[in-house]
């Protein structure tokens, strides 16, 4: 069921504050709420509402005020909101960037979850905002058929909001296809790329940009950081879209810098702070303040974790920038802290919970491809680096490499079954079977790989493979020589879809453009046993 275009009027702010479960009890008022003295007095929301991190019986809401206000979350299983819940949740303050969020707990199963948020003000609690709805999807218990996309890359190399051509049209078409999720695979900001008013193109008309203060120069402080997330929400598509499809949210380098690593001490002149490993909390805590992500009270900076969606699919979001070492010619023979990319404790998370996991298919969300070589070609690191896991060199696995075929060995040693993996980062689209009788390290069993993006970005590539694990490139959505960094109105962005049926828990993974139309499609049986 999808929302009327009724529930849509309105707008409203997402962001996300600490992690607060609210009140959940019946509604005690379903009428309007005080009658206020000035219309100045309610909080206003202008960036929507979003779900995400969605469990059997749990999901996270959030959004975003325009002063000190408490977050009020209602829910119910019917559009007409009968019956509804309310959750009364955390203040909304300065300090958080007036950003809020609420666990909601207590679900019901597949089911369809329709909300609302509104927000009363602190200094006048007569005065509350418009109410601003969405919806979700929970997980079912049993088997049922599960759709979800994936993408990332957005508002980078200079291609921000364009109003004039559609805004950020991948965000409606993956509306539109009615996803039961979607997983960002990263680059959602581009916090080290300013983008300008206007964009001459090739053919000599304009682009024309959105603008924000923020966006006029590289990130270099909080505020700047949060200014990046807040820009990407100005677009209706993504607020029309994040209200009615949860999302899945992992980083990689562009929320922070450009092939960024812990330790670094950037060279780049645009940046009077050098330091990434401060850019980078900067950015990570305007990430969490920005999208409805589930804080883990343990390890409040982890990003890394997993969502098991009923009995057919856990999904596995892994963080390759947090723990990586620095990018380097990427040829160490042994695994160790500098050839580290996922680093020893989230691997052997990972590990762990391949193992652990019921569902008959494992999706692991990646921040970047497996045999796509990606050189970091900043002018302030060596030349012959690498930002990827591949090297280049097509032999025996070495540097980052040796995490891969730790981990592939390990799910062929313990017999774990149905194993996709799914990313974004190269800007185009592609999918790839790696094969062990084409490999030059044979301990794994097959296994597929898929690409998509960018969403509104620059399209680049296609790279070079390294043939270390036996890639076979059954299709890339671009060609050899293409000029590189082509602009949205090329049509050259992507989605991925991923379809399991209910009853037979067969895969169909496809590879979509920004006109929908499907690019390339492959059906994966299941093994059973």
């Amino acid at each position: 069921m999808t929302l009327s275009r009724r529930t849509f009027l309105g707008s409203s702010i997402v962001g996300a504050s600490a992690l607060a479960t609210g009140r959940r009890r019946p509604v005690w008022a379903q009428g309007a709420p005080a009658a206020v003295t000035s219309e100045a007095a309610r909080p206003r929301l202008a960036h929507g509402v979003q779900s995400g991190d969605v469990t059997g019986d749990r999901a996270i809401i959030w959004s975003r005020a325009d002063r000190p206000s408490r977050m009020i979350v209602d829910w119910a299983t019917s559009e007409r909101m009968l019956g509804a819940h309310r959750v009364v949740g955390p203040a909304t303050l300065a300090e958080n960037d007036f950003t809020a969020r609420v666990d909601l707990g207590g679900l019901p199963t597949g089911q369809e979850i329709f909300y609302r948020v509104r927000f009363q003000a602190l200094a006048d609690e007569r005065a509350f905002s418009a109410p601003v709805s969405g919806r979700l999807r929970t997980p079912p218990a049993a088997r049922r058929t599960i759709r979800f996309c994936f993408s990332g890359d957005e508002a980078g190399q200079g291609w921000g909001i364009n109003p004039e051509w559609g805004g950020m049209k991948m965000y409606e078409v993956m509306r539109k296809a009615d996803p039961d999720f979607f997983i960002h695979s990263g680059d959602q900001i581009y916090a080290d790329g300013p983008i300008k008013a206007e964009v001459r193109l090739d053919d000599g008309s304009l682009w024309k940009n959105v603008v924000t203060e923020a966006k006029a120069h590289v990130a270099q402080t909080l505020a700047d950081f949060r200014g990046n997330f807040a820009y990407n929400l100005l677009d209706d598509n993504k607020r029309h879209f994040t209200a009615q499809v949860p999302v899945l949210v992992q980083w990689d380098d562009h929320e922070t810098r450009n092939n960024w690593y812990p330790g670094q001490t950037l060279g780049d002149e645009r940046y009077t702070e050098r330091s990434a490993s401060l850019l980078a909390a900067y950015a990570r805590r305007a990430m969490f303040e920005y999208n409805p992500f589930r804080i883990d009270p343990v390890d409040p900076e982890r990003i890394y974790r997993s969502f098991s969606y009923g009995p057919s699919l856990e999904v596995f979001m892994i963080d390759e920038r947090s723990y990586r070492g620095p990018n380097t010619p990427n040829r160490q023979a042994t695994l160790d802290a500098e050839s580290a990319f996922l680093g020893a404790e989230q691997l052997r998370w990972l590990k762990r919970a391949l193992l652990d996991s019921r569902a008959t298919w494992k999706v692991i969300a990646s921040d970047m491809p497996i045999s796509i070589v990606v050189p970091d070609l900043n002018s302030d690191v060596p030349k012959g680096t690498y930002e990827a896991w591949a090297n280049g060199d097509d032999g025996p696995p070495l540097g980052r490499e040796l995490e891969i075929a730790s981990l592939l060995g390990f799910i062929k040693n313990n017999g774990i079954k149905n194993v996709v993996w799914v990313t974004a980062d190269v800007h185009y689209a592609s999918a790839t079977r790696y094969d062990p009788g084409h490999a030059k390290f044979t301990d794994f069993t097959p296994f597929w790989e898929f690409v998509a993006g960018p969403i509104n970005a620059g399209t680049f590539g296609p790279g070079d493979i390294d043939k270390t694990f036996g890639p076979d490139v059954r299709y890339q959505s671009v060609p050899p020589g293409m000029k590189q960094n082509r602009p949205p109105t090329e049509g050259k962005q992507y989605y991925g879809m991923a379809a399991i049926d209910g009853a037979t828990e067969v895969m169909t993974m496809s590879l979509h453009d920004i006109t929908d139309a499907v690019l390339f499609k492959v059906v994966i049986n299941p093994e059973r046993g």
